[in-house]
């Protein structure tokens, strides 16, 4: 079998996984490197560094190995291109970072260097990956010769998905184009203060900073931001200028210039994407809206000629591709006339609910005044027609309410003519019918009011073969007793629960010096950016205790906020239990206390029904379990739910799973060096890269470290290093103020079994922190099945990291605080 291997050691959970593996099938076939040498034709030190996890091997390496063994080589492949993305995400480590492409030279080494990551593969299988047409095979060649860049955009994008570029990277890459070809004045970072955290825009493209950034060699460059490609949560002013109508015919403005919005396919394909609010629409279901169950058969090639000729047609940037789809993001304030009469509806129901009649009346005739004829005017699709018949429905919802506050405000005589137009237009829409009666008998028409009523009842018996609703037959019945009270006009009857439509934003301040989890941050934005489209989105974040999984939900529930526009709830299920919760929230949605009822139960239902057609934002931190959240799910889908919890949430159905893990080296001394300053670390950066080290990259323990360091300007880094050599005190110098490390691990340990706290003492005590089943079960003295079984016990309690297919990971500081435990 040959000599024994070196442990296994990296930052990357995916290159661990993939290096056990090859070892595992290595040892299953029972041959030596020089054997799987002579089989796979390549040289043993190939195979052996294959193997290593010093960095991610390449393509071809990995195929042998696995033929080699035997194994499966789509299986092989699967595990090398996750350890690949992890690497090309995480910066450093020889990846290319397109923040500091300067020029063309720097633009083909970049480029290079991702055809490099990605193995190397033929030309025409990079053909065939970028999509027809879109890089030609002799071009790739020529490219990744380094004898010419991409000709245009799509050429870029062709040759970046060919690499397994992620697309959340794309117009990072697309921005370092642009500038290396002068086609945009290259821009500097903008000044920032302490701590400061802000959107960016690069190239057109709204990204928002994450933290600090890094260098093409792998070290911290804190004086340049990380981009994170999310939505962002304000409005920009990246287009100033530009202005759009759905609320009518679809129009678009440059200043005062009438711009050409093309055929109505084209503004068929403007619509879609304008309605989606900044979502991706993917090619098919753009498809699906422009033509239906049976588009043409150039459908693909005429939906990317229109979506060619809008983005020349709207400022750089507003049109981006993303994921084989679509997206119109980074508009100003109020550049579309839809977002701004939604805007002023919800203003004019919350100065509504607190009394201020004058002001809601005028802020809906200032949204009603946004309406130019019959909404998405000639636009032919499905889609289209669909959200014609929704649009119009709120039109004539946003007329009743107002024309109800006409009524309470004494306005009777006025409405009777609006109202009477509006009822030969909507004969079987019985509201108007019912404001119609009582205009009219305040008017003193008590005749034609009633005969409204007889009216109203022939009709839905002939049309429909009902009787008028509950409410209007009510109406017809006070008016025949000549009811006083109808005479006077006064705020509304109260209703069964007095509810006031407000909109919480109750998330809390996002941490300043939030650092990095780009990949995290981008995947838990894009599940919860599709509320509304499917089913509600549940998003679980998980991980142990102190890996910054709080400011995270915060930080994405902030990012999010525009898909939300109902409000944000905010809830710590440390502080609360479910029933107490769920009042805090009734209250914080307007619902007044002494409505609030007793049982658990029943305050889960009227939760739901006061979320009913709402879209607001749940986010529940630091659930116990999956029974605390079930009670605070909404039922309508434009909710979305983030939970975090140290377990992970497999029994909340419906819930996606992410897990939050350490951070990368790289990002745990960016971390650390924001909060100590950039000139202390750079004097000591080795130092540095041993104490977050030491950390375990934890951010908890990063953060307290950083702190410690920050407050006492007479250490030096290597000061601190030295009191954290020291593994028998490592915890205690973890702490600062509230920032501590132990509590965290005595918090997981006291919830464990008496079986469970034995198996992580014992586990602990091994030499060797990756553990698989096999060992571990040696290790316990039982079977494979029963170890297994205790080590997923461990991982929900937050004390082992899951590495792979059966094999884990102790955390050094959860390592270090066993070993400060009684002996098993």
């Amino acid at each position: 079998m040959g000599r024994k291997e070196n442990p296994i050691v990296s930052s990357n959970r995916e290159l661990v996984a993939l290096a056990q593996w090859l070892r595992d099938q290595r040892s299953a076939s029972g041959h030596s490197y020089a054997q799987l040498a002579v089989l796979a034709g390549c040289h043993a030190t190939t195979l052996q560094r294959a193997a290593s996890a010093r960095a991610v091997p390449s393509a071809r390496s990995v195929r042998a190995y696995a033929r080699a063994c035997g194994a499966s080589e789509k299986k092989a492949m699967e595990l090398w291109l996750r350890a690949r993305r992890r690497d090309v995400r995480t910066p450093g480590g020889g990846s290319p970072d397109p923040l500091g492409i300067d020029g063309v030279e720097a633009l083909r080494a970049g480029l290079r260097r991702l055809y490099e990551l990605a193995g190397r593969p033929p030309v025409r299988e990079m053909e065939e990956r970028a999509g027809t047409g879109r890089l030609p095979h002799s071009t790739a060649h020529r490219i990744v010769g380094g004898r010419t860049v991409p000709r245009d955009i799509h050429q870029l994008a062709g040759f970046l998905t060919a690499c397994s570029v992620a697309a959340a990277e794309h117009p990072l890459w697309i921005d370092a184009w642009r500038r290396a070809l002068g086609r945009v004045a290259p821009s500097s970072p903008a000044p920032r203060t302490a701590g400061a955290v802000g959107p960016v825009v690069r190239g057109g493209v709204a990204v928002a900073v994450a933290g600090a950034g890094y260098g093409p060699a792998g070290g911290a460059a804190c004086d340049r931001p990380v981009p994170v490609p999310v939505p962002v949560p304000e409005p920009l002013r990246a287009s100033a200028g530009l202005r759009l109508a759905l609320l009518g015919p679809v129009r678009a403005w440059r200043g005062e210039e009438v711009l050409a919005t093309g055929s109505p396919q084209q503004r068929a394909l403007l619509a879609a994407l304008l309605l989606r609010e900044g979502r991706t629409a993917t090619a098919a279901e753009l498809i699906d809206a422009l033509w239906g169950p049976e588009p043409p058969s150039q459908a693909l090639a005429a939906l990317r000629t229109y979506a060619s000729r809008l983005r020349k047609v709207l400022d750089p940037g507003v049109l981006v591709s993303e994921s084989g789809g679509y997206a119109i993001r980074g508009l100003g304030e109020g550049a579309l006339d839809l977002a701004r009469a939604q805007d002023l509806g919800a203003e004019a129901e919350k100065a509504r609910g607190t009394g201020d009649l004058a002001r809601a009346r005028a802020l809906l005739n200032e949204a009603l005044d946004l309406w130019d004829g019959e909404p998405l005017a000639g636009v032919p699709g499905p889609y289209a027609e669909t959200q014609r018949v929704r649009l119009e429905e709120w039109r004539l919802g946003l007329l009743e309410s107002r024309l109800d506050m006409d009524l309470e405000q004494g306005c009777h005589a006025e409405a009777v003519s609006e109202l009477t137009a509006l009822t030969a237009a909507h004969p079987l829409r019985e509201r108007l019918r019912e404001l119609l009666m009582l205009a009219l008998y305040r008017s003193g028409r008590q005749a034609e009011a009633l005969a409204v009523y007889a009216d109203t009842r022939r009709l839905l018996a002939e049309e429909l073969g009902v009787d008028p609703r509950s409410g209007l037959r009510e109406l017809q019945q006070r008016i025949l007793r000549a009811d006083p009270a109808l005479h006077e006009p006064g705020p509304p009857r109260p209703a069964e629960h007095a509810e006031v439509r407000v909109r919480p934003a109750q998330l809390p301040v996002c941490v300043a010096d939030f650092t990095g989890r780009t990949e995290v941050t981008a995947r838990l934005v894009g599940l919860l950016s599709a509320a509304g489209r499917t089913d509600m989105p549940v998003a679980a974040l998980w991980g142990t205790g102190g890996a910054g999984k709080s400011a995270l939900a915060v930080r994405v529930g902030q990012a999010v906020r525009r898909f939300f526009p109902d409000g944000q709830l905010y809830v710590d299920l440390r502080q609360e239990e479910p029933a107490g919760a769920l009042g805090a929230a009734l209250r914080a949605l307007g619902v007044a206390g002494r409505d609030v009822p007793d049982g658990l139960a029943e305050r889960s239902a009227l939760y739901r029904s006061v979320l009913d057609g709402r879209r607001v934002l749940v986010v529940a931190d630091h659930a116990r379990d999956a029974a605390q959240v079930r009670w605070l799910l909404p039922a309508f889908a434009g909710c979305g739910v983030l939970v975090t919890s140290r377990r992970r949430m497999l029994d909340l159905a419906g819930a996606r799973l992410v897990e939050l893990d350490a951070m990368s080296p790289q990002e745990a001394l960016a971390l650390f060096t924001r909060i100590v300053g950039e000139r202390r670390v750079a004097a000591e950066r080795e130092a540095a890269r041993y104490v977050v080290a030491a950390c375990g990259f934890l951010p908890l323990a990063v953060r307290a470290a950083a702190c410690r360091l920050a407050a006492r300007p007479a250490w030096t880094v290597t000061t601190l290093a030295g009191r954290l050599a020291d593994e028998s005190g490592r915890l205690a110098e973890l702490e600062a103020g509230d920032l501590a490390v132990r509590p965290v691990f005595e918090h997981c340990y006291t919830g464990l079994d008496g079986e469970q706290a034995r198996a992580f003492r014992v586990l602990s005590g091994s030499a060797d922190p990756f553990l698989s089943v096999p060992a571990a079960a040696g290790l316990l003295g039982c079977g494979p099945q029963r170890a297994e079984d205790t080590l997923e016990g461990l991982v929900d309690a937050g004390l082992l990291i899951p590495m792979g297919p059966a094999h884990y990971q102790v955390h050094v500081l959860a390592r270090l605080f066993a070993l400060s435990l009684p002996a098993p």
